[in-house]
Parts: structure tokens; sequence; C-alpha cells
């Protein structure tokens, strides 16, 4: 008997949820989230937003994460300033064009293991520059798994990867990464041997000059080392937004965003 009412309860909860799915559907699309197991939403993939420069937007999971808020000054100057609001923000450092305090949320930026609005995050130390840090510092490298991928992010460091690093990094699905060169910034056939070294399945390179002449006292440039350094691989140019599944293929894409 146990065995039967448990059957005919498992059965009543799948008609109801999809009674409340298919409700919910012809509501609007709105509601759909909200009403689907807490898995499904985990595992259901991230949005990103370009706000240029190194700042990112990544909704999935039902969380937020902005990285690298920047104010419009050095290379990010005539850009405009990410004034949103996330869950938590990850800094590369307390530079004004890579941690600065111009949206809302909680800020991270130094090393550490953090559990944060149900996220957990690995934040790396690594020299800023090639110098082991002698010259500008430290910067840290951010691990987090939202929307079901794994994400690294490497957007304010020029040093190489120790084996350490690597290890703390592994495979991420998403690997996001600086390319415009400078005294604090991978290069082009840096970021390429960063991203031979740890085989994302995506990149999305930031940290760049875009389409415009150098700010002055910028002393980065484009993209295209990069897409050079990475010949062969297949490359698409988006627009300032891009939808990823919770789960990819094997195959490298580098997704250049505007």
């Amino acid at each position: 008997m146990a065995t039967h009412a448990g059957t005919r309860a498992r059965r009543r909860q799948t008609v109801v949820l999809t009674a409340l799915v298919g409700a919910a559907a012809l509501a609007g699309p709105t509601l759909l989230p909200a009403l689907l197991p807490a898995a499904a939403q985990a595992n259901g993939g991230i949005t990103v937003t370009s706000y240029g420069h190194s700042a990112l937007l990544i909704r999935g999971g039902g969380k937020t994460v902005l990285i690298n808020p920047f104010k419009a000054v050095g290379c990010a100057a005539g850009l405009s300033e990410p004034r949103v609001s996330a869950d938590v923000i990850l800094a590369s450092s307390r530079l004004l064009d890579e941690g600065a305090a111009v949206a809302s949320g909680k800020l991270l930026v130094s090393p550490g293991s953090y559990r944060v609005a149900g996220l957990s995050i690995e934040g790396i130390a690594a020299p800023h520059d090639r110098f082991g840090g002698r010259r500008f510092g430290q910067a840290t490298l951010w691990r987090w798994k939202q929307g079901g991928l794994e994400i690294a992010h490497l957007g304010g460091t020029a040093g190489s990867l120790g084996p350490s690093d690597r290890v703390l990094l592994g495979r991420p699905d998403l690997l996001i990464i600086g390319v415009g060169g400078g005294a604090k910034v991978y290069d082009g056939a840096e970021a390429a041997e960063v991203v031979r070294e740890l085989k994302p399945r995506r990149v999305i390179p930031v940290q760049y000059v875009s389409g415009r002449q150098p700010p002055k006292n910028c002393d980065q440039g484009g993209v295209e080392p990069f897409l050079k350094a990475m010949a062969g691989s297949t490359i698409k140019r988006g627009g300032a937004s891009l939808s990823l599944p919770g789960k990819l293929g094997d195959g490298l894409v580098i997704e250049v965003m505007r």
C-alpha cells in the first residue's frame, strides 16, 4: 500500500508542476524561472553583459556577478561606468579601472575562499605585472561556478601562471582573460599561451582598446594580436550581450564582445 500511495503522490506532484509550468508559460516568461526546480535553474546557463574594458555582468543560477567595475579613467576613459547592482562584485585589484566603487554589491578583491549569495568563490593571488609583483603589486584571479558553468576570471594580470595556479584554476568552461597588453595585462601572445594551458571551452577576451584610438596615457592595444595568436580557433564576434547554455561542447570558441 505504501508503495502505491507513494506512486500516486509522485504522479500528483508531476501533474501539479506540469500545470504550473504551463500556466507560467502562458502568463509570460518572467514567471517561469520561479517555478522551475532549483537544480534546473542552477544549471541553466548564463547571460553575460559587457560594459567594456574588463567589466562584465554575469547572470545565471538566480545570481548576478559583476567583475571589474571601473571609473572612466586611463584605458577606460570615454566608457560608461557600470553603475549596476549585483549579488557579488569580483575585482582584480583596487585600481580605479578594475575595482572602482561605482556599483552596489558585496565587493571581493583579496585572495581567499568565500561563500556569498550561495556561490562558492575562490580568489587566487597573482602578480599584477611581469616582475613578480615588484612593480605593481598583486592582483587576484577568480574562479566560481554559476549556471552550471565553471568560470575563471583573469582580467587583470600579466604574470605567468605557476603549477599551483593551473591546479586551482582547473579547466574552466568559460575563461575571461585580459589581452590588451601593457604593463599590467597579458598581451595577445601571452594570453594565447594561457588559453592553451587551461584549455577552456569558451573564452571572452577583455581589457583591450576597442574601435577607437587609445586614450591618453593608455598602454593597451586591441584584440587582434590575440586573435591572430589563436589562429585556427572558432571566433564569434557579437554584441554587448551573450548567452551560454549550462553545458558546453569541447571545441574552443572565442567570443568577442562589443
